[in-house]
């Protein structure tokens, strides 16, 4: 690859309205952000979302090593027949893998030209897809099939006779998690493929179907390091009017439920009254954090927490009907959003032993989502503006939320940024839209002894109204609701969710140069 350059630039401090304690300033977190460049082609490196149903895994190393995909400068020459899987693009877009500065480029499946690294786990291994070259005779594209990397070589997973397949997630044992296409026929496939999509598990080399709850498709989202499953599942083959929001790919399909899957057995985590429900995360002790329509197909989705021992239970909202969970820690943390009696407002959340705590919003703001959570009880997420619907990510630690301004590269007009993840390091990921594009970002503490030339570039804090949604609802951040209106907010709050790419964490960046 030819040599690029990175941008580190200063996060501009964002200070709250409110008054700051005194001595508060000496703990603000201080963060070097750095903007990623591409593999050479026109693209950034960005990991997208094409889960059917629910947040894809988060895809955090904890030892540095990033994963996505980078278009190049090299023509594709599948491009009038590229996989929708893959963006299509003229020059070929790569898995990629960074450790330090440098991007090593992953290759894909023999025959194959572009590729996509989806998820790696902390102990290097990397799942994606990656196109065969082969045309698939029904969609008239060139084949995806699920990927897993191993110290950088790809190995085709492969699929149940059908033509498309995708890997999740992978863990450390190299137990690989997705779902692949079959030759049966069927209306109702959460691809519209047009043959049944069946959840899989591949390991020591083989492919294997793990069934459905009832219904003809299923997919493996998550997976633990012991082998735990949590997924999707129709549970039965008979469609239902679908009016909610958890389920996106039709409103004609058969219901779905959440499925635990362990030893050869898959378990009907059941819902909460609707025709759908989907997982949001599964931690190492078994419990799956999700999100559920309710009975009145119309209402709002609750999110919930789920175990063997005590089944689904209903997380709660801050008064309002919404709520939705977007991360699982191992302690069974969750983090997501919900809204305030009336639904005049909506905050990020965080459900702890029980109880639903008010992260707040940045002074100026009226509302915020939470999206990510790493083991330090570090949170990310975004704060929005109810006149322009324009957002800004957080950290919110020790009950504050710290805002991020994020500089726009030179020549480049900053429209909106949203974080992506957080590791156990701090590091935060995400990206900016600009007026050229997307970009990707990182943000580095400074107080990592790893950081080198670490400059005082974004030490910014405001306090949040925290654990008392009135409170929250009346403070001068959220009285001026200006031309967002209560609905307008539940759906920014949802599209945000849903547009977002869940971008790598991120390495650290000392280098100015990339090859």
């Amino acid at each position: 690859m030819k040599s690029r350059t990175f941008t580190s630039i200063t996060a501009v401090v964002l200070f709250a309205a409110l008054a700051i304690p005194a001595g508060l300033a000496a703990q603000q977190p201080r963060y070097k952000l750095v903007y990623l460049d591409d593999a050479g082609g026109p693209h950034i490196a960005v990991d997208g979302n094409i889960s059917c149903c629910g947040e894809l895994p988060s895809i955090i190393n904890n030892s540095g090593t990033a994963v996505g995909s980078a278009a190049t400068s090299i023509p594709n020459p599948n491009s009038a027949v590229d996989n929708p899987y893959i963006v299509p693009n003229p020059t070929t877009i790569v898995a990629v893998a960074w450790q330090g500065p440098v991007p090593i480029n992953l290759g894909a499946l023999p025959g194959g030209y572009n590729s996509f690294a989806n998820n790696i786990s902390n102990s290097g291994l990397i799942a994606g897809i990656s196109d065969t070259g082969d045309i698939d005779p029904r969609l008239g594209v060139v084949q995806v099939h699920p990927t897993l990397w191993v110290s950088g070589h790809p190995i085709d997973l492969g699929t149940f006779g059908g033509g498309e397949g995708y890997a999740n997630q992978v863990n450390d044992s190299g137990q690989v998690v997705g779902y692949a296409q079959n030759r049966i026929a069927d209306s109702y496939d959460y691809f519209g493929l047009g043959t049944q999509s069946r959840a899989f598990l591949w390991q020591y080399g083989v492919l294997k179907d793990l069934g459905t709850l009832g219904g003809n498709d299923s997919q493996a989202i998550f997976v633990n390091d012991l082998g735990q499953i949590a997924g999707v599942s129709y549970t039965t083959s008979t469609a239902v009017t679908n009016t909610g929001f958890v389920c996106t790919q039709g409103t004609f399909v058969p219901r779905q439920d959440p499925f635990f899957w362990e030893n050869g057995k898959m378990l009907d985590m059941g819902n909460l009254g609707g025709n759908c429900a989907a997982p949001a995360g599964i931690n190492i002790h078994g419990q799956v954090a999700g999100n559920s329509d309710l009975a009145d197909a119309n209402a709002n989705p609750h999110a919930f927490l789920w175990s063997r021992e005590s089944g689904m239970k209903d997380l709660g909202t801050l008064g309002g009907t919404f709520a939705q969970a977007d991360a699982l820690t191992d302690s069974g943390e969750v983090v997501g959003a919900s809204c305030t009696q009336g639904d005049q407002a909506c905050f990020a959340v965080l459900w702890k032993d029980g109880v639903i705590t008010n992260l707040g919003n940045l002074p100026g703001d009226c509302g915020s989502s939470a999206y990510a959570i790493n083991s330090q009880g570090q949170i990310t997420g975004d704060s929005f503006n109810c006149v322009t619907g324009a957002t800004r990510p957080f950290l919110w630690e020790n009950g504050h939320m710290y805002g991020f301004h994020i500089v726009p590269p030179a020549g480049t007009e900053l429209l909106y940024s949203e974080p992506a993840s957080i590791n156990d390091q701090g590091e935060i990921v995400g990206y900016s839209f600009l007026n050229t594009g997307y970009q990707a970002f990182l943000l580095v503490p400074c107080s990592d002894a790893r950081t080198k030339n670490c400059e005082d570039v974004t030490a910014n804090a405001s306090v949040s109204t925290q654990g008392d949604p009135e409170a929250a609802a009346q403070s001068p951040a959220t009285a001026d609701q200006g031309n967002l209106t209560p609905r307008a907010m539940l759906a920014l709050i949802r599209a945000q969710s849903g547009r977002r790419p869940h971008i790598s964490s991120l390495p650290r960046k000392s280098s100015e140069t990339i090859r």
